[in-house]
């Protein structure tokens, strides 16, 4: 996608138009960082609002909002430390100089190891022959599965005889890149602020606590500084006819873009029947939006929820599990012409919904494995199956 055509304008001025972008994002204030698992789970969920005022920010439902963080000023620390460096070095770039501490928090990805920083380590290092083998092209699965929970400053650590200048060290670093967020609320209904649901990245690998950068700082390091943030448009859209029904698959987070979905057809009075599957871990704990949910259903934009609580029995059940026990049903709001939507997981979740999808098709619709497979394919070709898996 074009960065124009991620740009949104911001209208409060016709004389001064001003575009929010990558180059130029919106410094929001974050308005709500509240938890929507209860204090027992194993997760931590967070329920974000950012403020949109004064930004002229507009985006439709099924949109996405990049958020633009700063690095974990503790690492940061810990990194200085082991390049021996104070910090208030100055680092020259295409348009300014600045610090390393300055560019270390703002501008450069610390936490990844890239092939480039690993192949200085293992040039420089007096001892690294495993890193010297892994970083062997073949053995690329091998080199994955040896840095699974390690980060850079477990490799300037282990290696103090390794020596980098200041600048050289920067320019071993990848840019600090965004991350994108399905957007969890209506423009129509909360105008002022834009809703997240996230997952606080936390763990422990090698004996050190690790933190995904992004949901930390939004979690942690959002108090007095802004949060910087830019609208990016999607083809994840409500079907056109508001009377079309829909079935939307969104188990943990993957339930931000049916949340802004139930709340535009509130808004907007749609009346299509809408079907949500939800899936987390434990229903006591984990299940997020609950409330809004029981009011969606109340008031009619909400028809039918079915719920999977993976670890509220032995044995584990999940969306797709939901999905084959209505399968009958599920065939009839198909056949009516409904829409089918998911969200979540690309690696997992969203293969396993897709083959439950096309199991159901084949055992009520009659069909052989290909008429079943061409059924699925017409599905996404009429924009009538639509995916936002990450």
């Amino acid at each position: 996608m074009s960065e124009s055509a991620q740009s949104t304008v911001a209208r409060q001025d016709p004389t001064a138009i001003a575009v929010y972008s990558r180059k130029n994002p919106f410094p929001g204030r974050l308005l709500v960082n509240r938890r929507l698992n209860s204090p027992d789970s194993e997760k931590d969920t967070r329920h974000f609002e950012v403020a949109l005022d004064g930004s002229g920010i507009s985006y439709e439902v099924g949109d996405s909002m990049a958020v633009y963080p700063t690095n974990d000023p503790a690492l940061v620390d810990e990194i200085l430390e082991a390049l021996n460096a104070t910090g208030n070095e100055e680092i020259s770039g295409k348009d300014k100089a600045t610090t390393l501490r300055e560019t270390l928090l703002r501008d450069c990805s610390i936490t990844q190891p890239t092939p480039r920083f690993l192949k200085a380590i293992a040039e420089r290092a007096s001892v690294a022959p495993l890193l010297n083998e892994l970083l062997d092209p073949e053995r690329k699965q091998d080199l994955d599965t040896y840095l699974w929970g390690m980060e850079m400053i477990d490799f300037l650590t282990e290696h103090p005889s390794v020596k980098f200048g200041p600048q050289e060290f920067v320019a071993l670093l990848p840019k600090l890149q965004p991350r994108l967020y399905s957007i969890a609320s209506s423009l129509k209904m909360f105008p002022g602020a834009v809703h997240f649901i996230i997952d606080v990245v936390r763990y422990k690998s090698h004996g050190r606590q690790r933190k995904g950068v992004c949901s930390t700082f939004l979690a942690e390091r959002c108090v007095d500084a802004p949060a910087p943030i830019y609208p990016t448009a999607s083809k994840f859209r409500l079907p056109e006819d508001p009377a079309a029904p829909i079935i939307m698959v969104g188990p943990g987070t993957g339930v931000a873009p049916f949340r802004a979905f139930l709340q535009e057809r509130e808004m907007t009075g749609a009346r299509g029947k809408t079907w949500l599957f939800f899936g987390a871990q434990r229903e006591n704990s984990d299940f997020y939006y609950q409330e809004d949910f029981e009011k969606f259903m109340a008031n009619g934009t909400l028809t039918r929820i079915d719920t999977a609580f993976s670890r509220d029995q032995a044995h584990k059940i999940y969306v797709q599990d939901r999905m084959t026990e209505a399968a009958g049903e599920l065939w009839k709001w198909l056949d009516e012409g409904a829409h089918f939507y998911v969200c979540g997981d690309a690696k997992r979740m969203a293969k396993d919904v897709d083959a439950a999808l096309r199991q159901i098709v084949r055992q009520e619709g009659g069909k052989n494995g290909e008429q079943a497979s061409e059924y699925v394919e017409k599905l996404k070709a009429d924009k009538r199956y639509k995916r936002d898996v990450y």
